[in-house]
């Protein structure tokens, strides 16, 4: 249920503060997803239900990416933080270091 986690009564949330909190639990249930898949896909000794496995993975990380697209496209702090970190070179630490001189 999306209102699950929710730490203020809903009534009190704006609309996109609801939609953000659906977005993110969705990412945050895509990206368990993957992890169960890639786990069960290393346990596994059948190669025909790993391929099954590994695909299922990958489609779980195509929706958790869907789900951060929409965060980015929505959400002017994700989108900054995104155009900081993602598909950068280098030290991703240091990337934050030298953003907060």
């Amino acid at each position: 249920m999306s209102s699950e986690g929710l730490h203020a009564p809903r009534e009190r949330l704006r609309d996109e503060t609801i939609a953000q909190h659906q977005a993110i639990q969705s990412v945050i249930e895509e990206l368990e997803a993957v992890d169960w898949y890639r786990q069960r896909a290393d346990d596994c000794d059948d190669p025909a239900l790993k391929a099954i496995l590994l695909h299922n993975m990958r489609e779980e990380i195509e929706h958790a990416t869907m789900g951060l697209e929409w965060l980015r496209r929505t959400s002017s702090d994700f989108d900054k933080e995104f155009k900081a970190y993602l598909f950068s070179d280098g030290d991703i630490a240091k990337i934050e270091e030298d953003a907060t001189r």
